[in-house]
């Protein structure tokens, strides 16, 4: 097997390339053959102790449908994101339009020398959480993420400010999704 970074491995079997995806001891397995699949399996349950679940459904607090006919795959993270609204008492929030409030800029001069620790573990919560979403499925998130992550060290009252109204755009967004999809039979994503 040839791995990248000690996380995602490849291994050619009769002409088919499996890809093995493994972040702690959750493995997600790949492969345009199920044949072949269906044996590395077999093989691999064979020789360590775990289970088999088919279908890909959730995998890191993602969730995962999938249209084989059409060739889409739908990643989501609803249940993820209505925690952290719920968790921060913003499910009933006004929905904002925008992740960031227009001509807002945060700056070092609202930071917050020693904030108080319920404070700042909740600032950090917040920030954390959201870049969670960024990593997965969220990039529409990902220049408030940058701006917030800056002052995890110190936020101050306006740093907060700035976070409940991501908080507010994330209420009218909580539930998208991002599709993949593939326009021909031919997989254009092949390594």
């Amino acid at each position: 097997m040839v791995g990248f970074g000690k996380s995602i491995w490849t291994v050619t079997i009769d002409g088919a390339r499996i890809l093995l995806g493994a972040h702690i001891d959750d493995f997600v397995i790949a492969c345009a053959n199920q044949q072949v699949l269906d044996g590395f399996c077999a093989r691999l349950l064979d020789a360590f102790d775990g289970t088999f679940e088919e279908a890909l459904q959730h995998y890191l607090r993602c969730e995962v449908t999938r249209d084989m006919d059409k060739g889409t795959t739908y990643l989501f993270q609803a249940h993820y994101a209505e925690e952290l609204l719920r968790t921060c008492n913003f499910w009933n929030a006004t929905p904002g339009l925008t992740p960031v409030q227009p001509n807002t800029r945060l700056n070092k001069d609202d930071c917050d020398k020693n904030p108080a620790p319920d404070f700042h573990r909740h600032y950090r919560g917040i920030v954390s959480s959201l870049g969670y979403l960024v990593t997965l499925i969220r990039p529409d998130l990902a220049g408030a993420y940058s701006e917030l992550s800056k002052y995890v060290q110190f936020p101050g009252e306006n740093h907060m400010l700035d976070a409940g109204h991501v908080l507010c755009y994330l209420r009218g967004t909580w539930n998208q999704t991002i599709r993949y999809f593939c326009d021909s039979h031919e997989n254009p994503n092949v390594l």
